[in-house]
């Protein structure tokens, strides 16, 4: 099976690279700046129709995973052109290249596309976001079920991991270099998610690509908890000193971006549905503890 990841080089596509070319996909690596370190290396930017049409045109394939985008929530609030650009009209240009194939298209988004009022959200849920971030991901979820057959919208929420996306270092990894260092962490407390190990979301999308599942799905953590508990977890798990962690309200934080205040999400369809079940908090971490001991 020939598999295209737009993102490649990101906290999820990179993961998704490594665990497909282990099960011997063929793998195609699209990035933009940073180049993957797992599959068939293809540059391009998606915010380019020409260049996404000519990367789609080569490489041919049967399922793309569409994850590219400008995730930095304060950066779309304050360059809202850039994020309409990458999120929206990087989304109309893979959907355009591929809605007059059989190419089967997972479009990854995100939990900010709801409001952030009651939380636990069902795919079935009305969306409502607070933020341009969450807009623009909402908008290009909407150009993926307006022009493509079959496709599947994958949302996340909070999603760490083992491997730093090129640019940025994940919370989970930025708590434990707090920590290591003995250094205090102020995290929000205000802040209810699911996060989510890429670990876990790429090997729930795998299945999702076998076995060609459409509609929506929350592949995200079954856990509903907010970033301060999230932290002392991580502390805990890693043996570290959960004293270090400082409880802060969202006011303390100059963000330019308003944060939804809880947008966890329900992942009973994902359980009903999949082999391979979205992780509870404490088998995330145990898996991320396990992942960062093989790479030392």
């Amino acid at each position: 099976m020939k598999l295209l990841i737009t993102g490649a080089s990101g906290l999820f596509g990179s993961k998704l690279a490594e665990i497909a070319v282990a099960r011997n996909y063929a793998v195609h690596s699209g990035y933009c700046r940073d180049q993957p370190a797992f599959g068939s290396s293809v540059q391009f930017d998606v915010s380019d129709k020409n260049r996404v049409e000519e990367a789609l045109q080569k490489v041919d394939p049967d399922v793309v995973v569409h994850a590219a985008a400008l995730t930095d929530v304060d950066k779309c609030e304050v360059n809202k052109e850039l994020a309409w650009k990458i999120n929206v009209e990087g989304t109309r240009n893979v959907v355009e290249a591929v809605k007059a194939t059989n190419v089967f298209l997972v479009y990854v988004s995100t939990d900010y596309v709801f409001n952030g009022k009651t939380g636990l959200y069902k795919e079935s849920d009305k969306p409502d976001s607070i933020n341009y971030y969450g807009f623009t991901k909402l908008k290009a979820e909407e150009i993926v079920k307006d022009f493509v057959g079959e496709y599947c919208v994958a949302r996340a929420s909070v999603v760490y991991g083992s491997t730093p996306a090129a640019g940025k270092v994940n919370f989970a990894l930025w708590v434990l270099s707090k920590l290591k260092r003995n250094e205090q962490a102020r995290i929000v407390t205000g802040q209810w998610n699911s996060p989510t190990l890429n670990t876990n979301m790429a090997e729930m999308t795998l299945e999702i690509i076998e076995r060609r599942l459409t509609g929506i799905f929350h592949l995200c953590g079954a856990t509903r908890i907010n970033r301060y508990d999230f932290a002392k977890k991580i502390a805990e798990t890693f043996n570290l000193d959960s004293n270090l962690i400082r409880p802060a309200t969202s006011a303390e934080f100059s963000w330019a971006a308003q944060r939804p205040r809880d947008s966890s999400l329900d992942t009973a369809k994902a359980q009903r549905s999949l082999k391979n079940k979205p992780l509870p908090i404490d088998s995330a971490l145990e898996r991320l503890r396990e992942e960062l001991a093989f790479i030392s």
